[in-house]
């Protein structure tokens, strides 16, 4: 049995409430028992109006801190917001125009447009397949964009690669890690930049995400979305100047959606417990388990992609929640997942 700090993931599962049939966690993941708690507790406070919102707030530090320790940087260089795309775009809109930005070509939009949306004024966008990613980076690149999973397919990209073709030619390093953390360990000190959405692997509500945001690079960034909640005071940053901005990466906060990180706190120290490697053994070895039963290859991740004919009828009528498109199964597998639950899809689509 997999465990680590002493929690085993068939113990562990017990804190979810899964149907049989859930793959989907690519499109977003299931709350364990102590964040969906959290979360009905909270909405019951704000329906009755019985407590104040300053202990829904601290959720959001509570987050920041686990999120930080997770991907093993410190709570000072995470700033918290709602989307990827969000937190990317103060990186974007600081590229001096003419600098050259590569991506792969099949890159989800959220670490794409918002390069894109900088063409007009002299910023240049290069796609290039993810497998000749390192090769395309040249001395003409300035910042790599890249998914360290890709949603489409689950591959996973050379990430130590990819980081040291950029600093061999001085470019700056930006990771969607939104399809890996939570499941794929990962050092986020080797990029300058790492944003992700917790409501897939982390399996917290939609409406927080995280960024890592390198000492350095945070000194070229301006914070054209500051509020209170940026302030180096929040509490103190109420009302009227001057500009009392936190001198770490809290400056680049949005203010919280209070239920979201209501139930992104818990989520996060329960994945914390029981271990991201061991939630990655688990995981991969129910994607490979499920690539086996069709006679694929295995693979090293969490999210597989198959050709399978009448797919999505096929899974519908079995019960089973998978994404398909054009006849192509995408699968993903996370902690609450079982065994039970791959050879359910395997029977639907080898029957």
């Amino acid at each position: 049995m997999t465990s680590v700090s002493g929690v085993e993931i068939a113990q562990a599962q017990k804190l979810w409430q899964p149907q049989p049939g859930w793959l989907n966690t690519a499109s977003y993941g299931l709350p364990p028992d102590p964040a969906w708690d959290a979360v009905q507790a909270a909405l019951a406070e704000w329906r009755s109006g019985r407590t104040s919102w300053e202990g829904w707030g601290e959720a959001t530090e509570r987050s920041r801190a686990a999120f930080a320790g997770l991907v093993g940087v410190p709570a000072a260089d995470v700033a918290v917001g709602s989307t990827v795309s969000q937190l990317l775009a103060p990186v974007a809109a600081a590229l001096p125009a003419g600098a050259t930005v590569v991506v792969p070509e099949v890159e989800f939009t959220s670490n794409l447009f918002p390069w894109l949306v900088q063409v007009e004024r002299g910023v240049r966008v290069r796609t290039v397949p993810l497998a000749g990613l390192v090769d395309a980076i040249d001395a003409d690149t300035d910042l790599v964009a890249f998914s360290l999973v890709q949603s489409a397919d689950g591959a996973v990209a050379p990430y130590a690669g990819i980081v040291a073709a950029a600093r061999a030619h001085g470019a700056l390093v930006a990771v969607d890690a939104t399809q890996a953390c939570g499941w794929l360990p990962f050092d986020a000190n080797l990029a300058d930049v790492v944003a992700v959405g917790a409501y897939k692997w982390l399996m917290a509500p939609r409406g927080s995400a995280f960024a890592y945001l390198a000492p350095a690079l945070r000194d070229r960034l301006r914070p054209d979305a500051a509020g209170w909640y940026a302030g180096d005071d929040p509490h103190a940053s109420y009302y009227g100047p001057p500009l009392r901005l936190a001198d770490d990466a809290r400056r680049f906060d949005i203010s919280p959606a209070w239920f979201s990180w209501v139930g992104t706190a818990p989520a996060l120290e329960l994945l914390a417990e029981i271990g991201v490697p061991a939630v990655h053994a688990h995981d991969v070895a129910l994607a490979n388990r499920f690539l086996a039963g069709l006679g694929r290859p295995p693979g090293e991740s969490a999210i597989v992609a198959v050709e399978v004919p009448d797919a999505a009828e096929r899974l519908e009528r079995a019960g089973v929640r998978a994404a398909v498109r054009a006849g192509r199964v995408r699968a993903s597998f996370h902690v609450y997942s079982t065994e039970a639950d791959v050879d359910l899809a395997l029977a639907a689509l080898t029957g």
